[in-house]
């Protein structure tokens, strides 16, 4: 093991007790969480956006959240909080309004304004416009102090820890890699495919998986460009309805990650399994009526402008111009045919960590660390209950980092990207990072 010696002064103005990488959802919450508490660690944000926003790429006219607004930043936690979405929407005069709104779910460019309000609240915490290249461990002169340097499109930082909160890595398949951001778009960047279609009417558009993004999608094309040919290709038989039991909703109290997080690993993947579609891999009944409609719709017209493609996959993609060439496999049959479209859009989800087709093994923001923290045997982080990385040896004072949002594999699907366990996981981080900085603390870990 290896630590570059770098001098380190206390007065350093680009040093911190705590650098948050990204300032998405999660650390959002941690930066509400450490005002409210009254917290007295420095803190700095490092946000690789030019400003704040929220699923920019698919803000999508008529779209709503999944989710209990009330699950907010902070209301979980503290309902009296002046952060809270019933707090936004008092002040930008729209509370009745709300109160008088037939729908379980506000409109989703709402919601993207309520991030965008709470987010500014922060500005001189957060440095936008800074992208994250690399994140190393060095020491001072002495070797006996190690800090984070997190190196920036701009300028480098230090710090004693590190929220770690960048968002999941996009899950591109395989046969899309080489020809991404040509005509080929993962679904969170599906405006940039909206602007380059503007002027010039797409034929063709294939939309890949069956998640609610892609359910979405397929029907906002089939309003944008009514004449072109939209094309879904997923492989299982059937669009899969989301679900919305309250007793699955029950997975998001604490009381139940405490039990997931003590599980096995076995028992971790049947847990997950039971629960899946509460989260992945499906759409909500409203979104499945309204594309059921339209094709029904489509079939009296004899218009055949929405095709589904079930039980498909691709499995070669080559672009050729201002073409893609798809070929594609049915998964049961083996029989192969070829599709060329004007362009791809992929509703494919992101990566958790995991040994899985769709999961990585640790974050590549983490590469150049993660001979510092301790993994399992199937190659992923040791995660503590407090969402910490296990340093491997206690005889130097590793630097902290915690996952925020990063930790569904060990604590369960309460730790998905959304928005439902945001609060109480952020009071939970940081109240382990006041326990360190004062006293250390002791850390439980999960199971092998």
């Amino acid at each position: 093991m290896t630590i570059n010696n770098n001098s380190h002064k206390s007065d350093d103005a680009n040093f911190y007790d705590m650098v948050g990488v990204g300032f998405g959802p999660s650390n959002i919450a941690l930066a509400i969480a450490h005002q409210e508490l009254g917290s007295e660690y420095t803190l700095k944000f490092l946000e690789a956006e030019k400003f704040p926003d929220w699923q920019s790429g698919v803000k999508i006219p008529g779209s709503d959240i999944q989710h209990n607004p009330l699950r907010d930043f902070v209301t979980p936690r503290n309902p009296r909080s002046q952060y809270g979405y019933l707090s936004y929407l008092q002040e930008m005069g729209r509370l009745m309004h709300y109160l008088n709104l037939d729908s379980p779910f506000p409109p989703r460019s709402d919601y993207a304004k309520y991030v965008q309000w709470v987010a500014k609240k922060f500005n001189n915490q957060v440095s936008y416009n800074s992208k994250v290249k690399d994140i190393s461990i060095v020491g001072d002169n002495s070797g006996n102090n190690l800090f984070f340097e997190i190196k920036t499109n701009i300028k480098s930082y230090k710090s004693k820890a590190i929220t770690f909160a960048p968002g999941r890595s996009l899950n591109i398949p395989p046969v899309f890699k080489s020809i991404l951001g040509k005509s080929v778009f993962h679904f969170t960047k599906y405006n940039m495919l909206l602007q380059k279609y503007v002027s010039s009417k797409p034929n063709r558009i294939a939309v890949i998986g069956g998640s609610q993004s892609a359910v979405e999608i397929i029907l906002d094309l089939h309003k944008k460009f009514p004449n072109a040919e939209i094309i879904s290709i997923h492989r299982k038989f059937n669009l899969v309805l989301k679900d919305t039991s309250p007793f699955t909703e029950d997975l998001l109290l604490p009381e139940n990650v405490d039990y997931f997080y003590n599980s096995s690993e076995k028992s971790k993947k049947d847990l997950i399994s039971q629960v899946i579609r509460s989260n992945y891999g499906s759409v909500d009944e409203d979104i499945l009526k309204e594309l059921y409609y339209v094709l029904y719709e489509n079939r009296v017209n004899d218009n055949n402008t929405i095709s589904l493609y079930n039980n498909k996959e691709v499995i070669k993609a080559l672009d050729q111009g201002h073409k893609v060439q798809l070929e594609i496999r049915d998964v049961h049959r083996n029989s192969i045919e070829k599709l060329s479209v004007d362009a791809v859009v992929l509703g494919t989800g992101f990566r958790n960590f995991g040994t899985g087709e769709n999961e990585e093994l640790l974050h590549p923001l983490l590469n150049n660390i993660k001979n510092y923290y301790q993994r399992k045997k199937n190659g992923t982080f040791r995660i503590t209950r407090d969402y910490q990385l296990v340093p491997i040896s206690n005889e130097l004072s590793f630097p902290k980092i915690y996952l925020n949002g990063l930790c569904e594999s060990t604590h369960g699907l309460a730790d998905a990207g959304s928005f439902s366990h945001l609060s109480l996981r952020a009071m939970q981080i940081e109240s382990s990072i006041v326990k360190n900085f004062l006293i250390g603390s002791q850390i439980t870990v999960e199971q092998s």
